[in-house]
């Protein structure tokens, strides 16, 4: 679903259903809180395949997409068999990041919520870059007409 942007919605929406295994989870059963952060990478991973953007084309555009902050808020824990959907919504776009807010839900209950700006650097100086115009302008097409919202695998 895509909105008219403000500031408080989100401008454009990806889903990727995970499951947790027990290699996920502690000797409770419990998904370990470093795993959220692995669901939400892969939503992200393929939120840009989606686009036609897969990691070999950020490798080849010698450029990195790295996490540059994050925030995020446990609200209740997963559990051993879950099926879980992970949710990347684009809040901003910026000449050199994106930031996501990502939710993981259980059905319709919140587990999880995060707040990940993404920057985009140059591989060999590591500074700030502008992202290619390619991607720019996909994810533009992306918050503006919503080409992905609704996709889930």
């Amino acid at each position: 679903m895509v909105s008219t942007p403000n500031k408080t919605q989100p401008l454009a929406e990806f889903f990727w259903r995970v499951r947790a295994y027990i290699e996920d989870t502690d000797a409770g059963g419990i998904v370990y809180h470093g795993n959220y952060l692995n669901y939400m990478e892969r939503a992200r991973t393929e939120s840009l395949r989606a686009l036609g953007f897969d990691k070999t084309y950020v490798t080849g555009a010698e450029i990195l997409l790295v996490v540059h902050s994050l925030a995020i808020d446990y609200k209740q824990p997963a559990v051993l068999d879950d099926e879980l959907l992970v949710e990347a919504h684009v809040m901003g776009l910026k000449r050199t990041s994106i930031t996501f807010r990502q939710n993981i839900l259980r059905g319709t209950e919140l587990l999880t919520e995060a707040t990940v700006k993404i920057a985009c650097i140059n591989k060999n100086t590591m500074r700030p870059v502008a992202m290619p115009d390619e991607l720019s302008a996909a994810l533009r097409r992306w918050i503006d007409v919503g080409e992905l919202a609704g996709v889930a695998m």
